[in-house]
């Protein structure tokens, strides 16, 4: 649209102007650096005119506001930095991280007084461009991301750090206690695979345990091959028991086995003792209980610290872990209590999606506990009008049927963006946040759309009665009954999808079981009553010829001869018995009321 023509047509009621800006453009980059142009060229003027044009919007809903034509709400929105977005993409900050993390090995290597340390930074190097590359080929994923390049070189140099300084310290000599064979019991051997491995995933952790391994042993001299084997088999074995770390005891647990292994390790290099196994007698039994339980807590110590560091690197790289979401899917949480509250039927809904959809990840590899928390929440937009959701309503009144398919249809939408704001406002993970606005994807609110189109064709019919025109007949849009979407983007999210949708029509549907022995029941019920009392005549047996029919009575008790005055013609119904009244409030909905599918 031309100057001129936004110009032309500002003050014109009904006619509203957005304005894009690079940071909207998504198609291609060319189309945001033309953009950004025009931005840059236009300069101030294009400020001025944005501000006065926002004041007047401002002015002039307040104006609405006082008329009682518009909502003083505004929705929240995610906050995106725009340096973070670049800097999470760019190969320039790419290219710096894996140039500190060089110089942060040549730091390492050449601290501290060791045989050929340029050798052993060549080395290095060579082992970095290998990491790199097995980075690039097995997970593409994290290369791409440069906080997940930054989380795994930063964690495998923290444990390096540490190993550099243990092994300077105990070659020292300047404290008694610890002797050059003791940096082999207290190194950190599983900190950066647990982390890796607890943080991200298994391939994480193996990859960190191998790497950070081979580092390891050419920090202090010539490779080490003690060194080398203790930390690969201890980091393997921490990621083999950290493969679902739901509570934090599992961690301990994995320490502790580490522990093993290192001591396992350590008494066959050498590092406790000397043992004289001939000569039991002859050793220092103390001295090895105590460089045992050295080799023994060094596991549980590093689990210990690995479990204190987990919620601030999650805060810090945006990650959350198995650990974390057990934690959130406690039903204390406000928005559930609030549910439980005002929209019953709506909580009910969302357990039972919570148990489908964490049976259905089980069965195919996705993050079970992830969806049985998400499933919670999928919903929370129907706190805002609960009353119009099928399995909130009462039975005496369906809020509906006063209005119009287009309106039910937008307040059915409107629970997505409504759970959006209040998932906003309580500061909810943000993994939930995308599967509130997923999990209805693109598709149709059929049974309003049915209803739209009915009415639509109601008042064809009744124009051509009244001589009316097709065209003064609003059209119905398919666009007006389905969800802005987007469409389901993770495993875990097309499974809520799926799971939301199944219990959905399970609800809808009538059990035809309960038909049927209903019917079974009615039929028995008349093919047991015999004639009354005082009524009873001797009927001959019927051949095919004879089709008449029988009377027959209802069954009366003998001891109630008062009744049988009562009896003549007409026969007592039998009591439907599922109608219930202290059970068909429960259960049956208005006739009027659309399908939880639809909603």
């Amino acid at each position: 649209m031309s100057l001129e023509a936004l110009q032309a047509l500002k003050n014109v009621p009904g006619i509203a102007t957005v304005y894009f800006t690079e940071r909207d453009v998504v198609r291609h980059e060319l189309v945001r650096a033309i953009i950004g142009a025009y931005q840059a060229h236009r300069g101030p003027a294009l400020r001025i005119s944005q501000i006065t044009i926002a004041m007047f919007d401002f002015l002039k809903r307040g104006r609405l506001i006082k008329r009682g034509l518009a909502s003083r709400k505004r929705r929240r929105r995610r906050s995106r930095s725009e340096l973070m977005r670049n800097l999470e993409c760019s190969s320039h900050a790419k290219v710096f991280i894996f140039a500190l993390f060089a110089g942060g090995l040549a730091f390492l290597v050449f601290s501290g007084q060791q045989a050929e340390p340029t050798k052993n930074y060549i080395i290095a190097l060579l082992v970095l461009a290998t990491a790199i590359t097995q980075l690039w080929i097995n997970q593409p994923k994290s290369f791409e991301q440069n906080s997940r390049i930054l989380l795994v070189l930063g964690v495998i140099f923290v444990q390096l750090a540490v190993t550099k300084l243990l092994l300077v310290v105990c070659n020292s000599g300047n404290y008694r206690f610890l002797r050059p064979e003791t940096a082999g019991l207290i190194t950190p051997y599983a900190f950066a695979p647990l982390v890796l491995s607890v943080l991200l995933n298994r391939q994480h952790g193996l990859y960190a345990a191998f790497f950070v391994s081979l580092w390891s042993s050419m920090l202090f001299g010539p490779i080490d091959a003690p060194l080398l084997i203790t930390s690969l088999i201890s980091g393997f074995t921490a990621v083999s028991l950290t493969l679902q770390v739901r509570r934090r005891g599992r961690l301990i647990r994995a320490g502790f086995f580490v522990g093993l292994a290192i001591w396992l390790l350590s008494l066959t290099f050498g590092l406790i003792g000397p043992i004289n196994w001939f000569y039991p007698t002859a050793n220092d039994w103390g001295m090895v209980g105590v460089q045992s339980a050295l080799a023994i807590g060094n596991g549980i110590v590093t689990a210990m610290i690995v479990g204190g560091a987990l919620p601030m690197l999650e805060n810090l790289f945006g990650i959350t872990t198995d650990i974390s979401w057990l934690e959130a899917s406690d039903l204390n949480h406000p928005l559930l209590r609030r549910m439980t509250i005002e929209a019953p039927g709506t909580y009910h809904h969302s357990l039972v999606v919570a148990n489908l959809a964490e049976a259905a990840a089980e069965a195919v590899g996705a993050n079970a506990t992830l969806c049985r928390v998400c499933s919670y929440f999928h919903d929370v937009g129907k706190l805002v009008k609960p009353e119009y959701f099928t399995e909130n309503m009462s039975f005496e009144r369906n809020p509906h049927d006063d209005l119009a398919p287009t309106m039910s249809a937008l307040i059915i939408i409107a629970h997505v963006k409504e759970g959006v704001d209040l998932a906003l406002k309580h500061r909810l993970n943000q993994r939930i946040i995308d599967i509130i606005q997923e999990h209805h994807g693109t598709s149709l609110v059929r049974y309003f759309y049915q209803r739209a189109l009915q009415q639509h064709e109601d008042a064809l019919a009744g124009g051509k009665i009244m001589r009316l025109r097709e065209d003064d007949v609003p059209e119905v849009h398919e666009e007006s009954f389905r969800y802005s979407g987007p469409k389901p983007q993770t495993k875990e999210s097309a499974i809520i999808s799926l799971a939301d949708a199944i219990e959905s029509a399970s609800r809808s549907v009538e059990n035809p079981r309960r038909k049927n022995r209903n019917a079974r029941k009615r039929d028995r019920r008349r093919t047991h009553q015999r004639p009354a009392i005082g009524r009873m005549r001797s009927h001959p047996r019927r051949t095919d010829n004879d089709r008449r029919p029988i009377p027959v009575h209802p069954r009366i008790d003998v001891a109630q001869p008062h009744r049988l005055s009562e009896i003549g013609t007409k026969h007592a119904a039998p009591r439907d018995e599922t109608l219930r009244p202290d059970v068909m409030v429960a259960t049956r909905k208005p006739e009027t009321a659309p399908p939880v599918s639809a909603a």
